[in-house]
């Protein structure tokens, strides 16, 4: 079992910064693939970011490409989602998921919810204009 945390979110103006951190505890995160998801109210969960442990590649949600960058510090057992230059449409609570690979993922698969089998309990981002 792995229990995952995040932190970070706020309110902040259109333009601003913010990075979300999730904290992962039970298992060792470092072979674990990750992921980020957000959901606006109203609509459904969507893809935002995921990142490959096997050879840390990253994989964006177009709407995000060139301004949110996700990493993780395996020493430290936390992922994290850079968010830069933030528009009002990024308002939406932002989780964290987590699953460990039994086999090679696709980045189409790691783009789905359901791969995922640990998810946070959000952390809630609002971009004001």
């Amino acid at each position: 079992q792995v229990q995952l945390v995040e932190s970070g979110g706020g309110l902040v103006q259109a333009g601003g910064s913010l990075r979300l951190s999730c904290a992962a505890s039970g298992r060792t995160f470092s072979s674990y693939n990750m992921g980020w998801f957000r959901q606006a109210p109203g609509k459904e969960r969507e893809f935002v970011a995921s990142l490959r442990w096997s050879d840390g590649s990253t994989n964006y949600a177009d709407s995000v490409k060139g301004r949110f960058t996700i990493s993780r510090d395996n020493a430290k057992n936390t992922g994290y989602l850079q968010m830069n230059s933030l528009k009002p449409e990024d308002t939406a609570v932002y989780y964290c998921a987590a699953h460990r690979p039994t086999r090679y993922y696709t980045n189409s698969e790691r783009r789905q919810p359901y791969t995922y089998d640990y998810w946070g309990q959000g952390t809630q981002v609002t971009v004001s204009s």
